[in-house]
Formats: structure tokens, sequence, C-alpha cells
């Protein structure tokens, strides 16, 4: 194990449950570290945005980036709970895997999964990542993006399979059906071949995204005119899921 790692770890608990600001000495004694080592480490979780140096005695606390962290991790759990019942029903409903994923930078993060009952199914993974601009959760969350959002994507665009977009117009034009439709659709695998998805956004709230819920399965049973017929129920299945996270309408 990385002693230095866990050292900082110590540390950052120490701060967390004191309640009042902590100085260097009075740290090193509690933790059993040299006054240098604690200041250096001090001194990097600062540069780090972690701790924050008090003005009138020279101690040290805590700043909220460490909640401001944990809170993406309750809303994460949050949204899975709510949205687990809307993804049974539409498992039930199309037969297919069913995902819930969010949008991190350029990636899809999967948050949570509910498989298929068929034998040749999606393979993915629960916290596994996906290039966003590959997949149909991924280009329903990009939907709800400003449009310069898609050039971050310019140093990363590459051919997965023979269907990936490899260019900000193929993929911009992309999300513009996704915004016209309500929802994306991938017919063939951009990401992994012979998948075919469909997708649509969950917001929150104020309307801000949240994550996306979408099907998948593979493009010889999940044809095009299916992807039709599963989008409403897709739709469907997003706006319950917001619904129950505060957005109305307007």
């Amino acid at each position: 194990m990385d002693k230095a790692f866990i050292k900082g770890l110590r540390l950052i608990e120490t701060l967390a449950i004191s309640e009042v600001p902590r100085g260097v000495s009075d740290l090193a004694t509690e933790l059993a570290m040299t006054k240098s080592n604690v200041h250096r480490l001090l001194q990097t979780l600062q540069s780090l945005g972690y701790v924050r140096q008090v003005p009138l005695n020279s101690c040290y606390e805590l700043t909220t980036k460490i909640w401001e962290l944990g809170s993406h991790v309750i809303r994460r759990m949050d949204l899975i709970k709510i949205a687990r019942p809307a993804m049974t029903l539409l498992a039930g409903q199309t037969g297919e895997t069913i995902h819930l994923s969010v949008l991190e930078d350029t990636d899809v993060i999967y948050l949570d999964k509910i498989e298929s009952a068929h034998h040749i199914r999606a393979n993915t993974s629960v916290g596994a990542r996906a290039p966003a601009f590959t997949v149909a959760t991924g280009k329903a969350m990009l939907a709800h993006m400003p449009d310069d959002y898609l050039e971050r994507f310019r140093p990363h665009l590459r051919a997965y399979t023979a269907t990936t977009r490899t260019t900000i117009e193929a993929l911009r034009s992309d999300i513009e059906l996704a915004r016209a439709q309500g929802y994306a659709v991938v017919p063939q695998g951009e990401w992994r071949d012979g998948i075919a998805a469909c997708a649509c956004a969950i917001l929150g709230r104020s309307g801000e995204l949240v994550g996306a819920i979408g099907i998948s399965g593979p493009d010889s049973r999940v044809k095009r005119k299916h992807l039709k017929l599963i989008a409403p129920q897709v739709m469907e299945a997003a706006q319950t899921i917001s619904a129950a996270l505060g957005y109305v309408r307007r």
C-alpha cells in the first residue's frame, strides 16, 4: 500500500471529524507523524483545494470540496433508487437490457443495469465507461448540453466500428436529430459491433441534465422499426424518473 496516500487520507479523516481548525504540531502528535510530514501533506491538500489555512491562527481545516464530491455520490445513489421502478417496467415492456447512465466529461458511466432475459444481449457492466459520442445514452445526454460541448470530443473521435461517427459534423447531426425527436438512437453499433440502442435524457427539478435511460440489444433482433416502436416507452420511462426527481414539463 502507498504509505503517503494512507497518511493523507488519515489526515483528511482527522480534519473532517474535528470541530475546530487544527495546527501542524497538534495533528502531528495525534497522527504520530513528524511535523514536516504533516506540513507537506497539508500543503499538497491545500494546493488541490481540499484544505485551507485559517488566517487568524494559521491552523488548517477542510474546505467543502469533500462535501461536493460526496454529494455527487449521494445524488447517484438517489438516482439509482428512484430510477429502478421505471427501469424494471421498461425491461418488462421491451425484454431488452436497460441501462441507467450519467455523463462525465466525454464518457458515460453505467450506474445501473437490468439484464435482458435473452441469451444474446448487450455486454456491459455497472461502473464501466463508454465514449459518450458512440452510445445512445451518451447522445441523448449530449442533446441537452450546449453546442460547444461537442468540441471537447474532437481529440477523441476515432472509429470503434464501421459506423462510429468520426467527425464533429456527423456527431452534431446525430445530436440535432436527438433534440428534434426527444430521444437518441444508435441503429448499428458505434461502440460495439452489432448493438442497437435507444435512449432518453433524465432531467432534474430545474431542468438540468441528470442522466439517461436506454435500452440496448443485438441489431439482429432490435431493428430500426423496432427502435421506433420502443422509443415512446423509453421516453415515458425517462419522464417518469424526471417527474420523481421534481421536474415539471413546461
